[in-house]
């Protein structure tokens, strides 16, 4: 702590006594300013004491006016030289600064000013080296805090300690970690108020690392967001390699290209025991907003699953969850991060067929297009777009694109009617009324649907067949 002018006034050697009622405060000296001009208020800055010999204030009117420039500036305390121009302190003088409330003291012939300045001087610099230590201690405990077993938690921890007040750092608008044991920068909690300060990652992911006040700004804190930074770009950049390679693992059991004792096997070195019942929740985010799948953290919720990016889906196996639980809180979490998605979850199965065939129903869930979706059962359609030695997209794109390039052309809205017409098992007059059409109308527009497709909705077979196109084309 720099020196303070009580502290001064009582150094030895000096001979410094104070003049006039005014109370001395208890603040660390900045500066000592020797000045015999008329107004020195120009070159004041505040939080000096004025060192003056009074050679121009020859008049009460001038020494009056000197004092309230001086006070003017923000100056802790006057200090008047006596023997040169004044024997004395002048009356007028004391008695303006007693009226502002400014600390006058009398500095006797014997003590040169430079004295007086060598020793505020030196206080600020053994200050400043002190607070330059303890900067340099600082850095290296949360470097060493960082890299050590706590990790980014024991980094924040120690930056609360320094700093003697509760952190909050959040991302995406979900909090990552508080030393808060209640409440926090993100809960609303009444009557708390919090200095923000931005984290750069590179991404546009909101981190907030937050500061309750009181909060006296700190160098440390500079340092603990440059560290904050990196740490967390790391983990993005260790997020989208892993996803990318567990990733190509998923797509390869899914696929069924993988399959048997090699996929269990491969699966287990990858973080997924397939004895285990595996929750698999895909999350599909709007196409401007994929890229950020690579690298998004997922909810707490989740810190037991395996994450993966498969068909620029973000796929996460999770043992033993619960499903309808994981999706809803995923799904608030993206709400939350600003993202325009769709959340899905298939059944709780072991083993390696059991992983795709939760992937496939939580998949096929999707196509509902609801922010949360609920699975149905494990369908022959989901059992058949679990292999890939079926073409389905093939005969989807054969079966279907003639009739979609004609209602482009047309727009004959022949694809809703054939998606009514399979919903409504096949009743013309049912899709009729719900399209408010003539039902010779749904007549002639099936009709053309078969000439176009080459399949009869009206026949069992081919209806099966657009079906499961119709189904297929939803996945795209």
């Amino acid at each position: 702590m720099a020196i303070t002018l009580p502290t001064l006034l009582t150094a030895a050697g000096l001979g410094l006594h104070t003049v006039g009622a005014a109370v001395v405060p208890d603040i660390p000296i900045q500066w000592v300013a020797v000045t015999e001009l008329e107004d020195p208020l120009p070159f004041l800055s505040g939080g000096e004491v004025v060192l003056t010999t009074g050679l121009r204030q020859k008049t009460t009117t001038a020494q009056r006016s000197f004092v309230r420039r001086v006070h003017e500036s923000g100056a802790l305390g006057i200090g008047f030289g006596t023997g040169l121009g004044h024997r004395q302190v002048p009356a007028a003088l004391v008695d303006e600064a007693d009226s502002l409330g400014l600390p006058v003291f009398r500095v006797p012939y014997e003590t040169p000013f430079i004295a007086i300045g060598k020793i505020v001087a030196d206080s600020l610099s053994a200050d400043h080296y002190s607070r330059l230590e303890s900067l340099l201690k600082g850095h290296q405990v949360l470097a060493s805090a960082l890299l050590g077993e706590g990790g980014l938690p024991q980094l924040l921890r120690e930056l609360a300690t320094m700093l003697g007040t509760d952190v909050v750092l959040s991302q995406y608008g979900a909090q990552l970690f508080s030393t808060e044991t209640t409440g926090g920068a993100g809960s609303g909690a009444p009557g708390g108020h919090w200095h923000r300060l931005p984290v750069a990652t590179g991404l546009k992911d909101r981190c907030t690392l937050a500061i309750a006040e009181p909060y006296n700004p700190n160098a440390i804190v500079a340092y603990a967001q440059s560290l904050i930074s990196v740490e967390l770009s790391n983990q993005a950049r260790r997020r989208a390699s892993e996803r990318a390679v567990v990733g190509q693992l998923c797509q390869d059991v899914v696929r069924g290209t993988l399959a048997g004792p090699d996929a269990v096997a491969r699966l287990g070195g990858a973080g997924i025991d397939t004895a285990l019942r595996q929750v698999v929740v895909i999350v599909e985010v709007a196409s401007g907003q994929r890229r950020a799948l690579r690298t998004l953290p997922t909810p707490a919720g989740f810190a037991s699953g395996v994450e993966a990016l498969v068909d620029e889906r973000l796929v996460i196996a999770v043992p033993d969850g619960d499903g309808p639980v994981l999706s809803q809180q995923m799904g608030a979490y993206l709400h939350g991060a600003g993202l325009t998605a769709k959340v899905g979850y298939g059944g709780a199965y072991a083993q390696a067929s059991g992983f795709r065939w939760s992937y496939f129903e939580a998949r096929e869930s999707l196509t509902r297009g609801l922010p949360v979706n609920t699975p149905d059962r494990l369908s022959l359609t989901s059992l058949l777009m679990a292999s890939e030695d079926v073409p389905l997209a093939d005969l989807a794109a054969e079966a279907l694109d003639p009739v979609v390039a004609f209602d482009q052309r047309h727009h004959a809205e022949l694809m809703v009617t054939l998606e009514r017409y399979l919903m409504l098992n096949g009743s013309v007059a049912a899709v009729a009324e719900a399209l408010q059409l003539h039902r010779n109308t749904v007549r002639y527009r099936l009709q053309q649907i078969q000439d176009l497709s080459g399949y009869d909705p009206g026949v069992t077979a081919d209806r099966v067949h657009l079906y499961l196109a119709l189904n297929v084309r939803g996945l795209r």
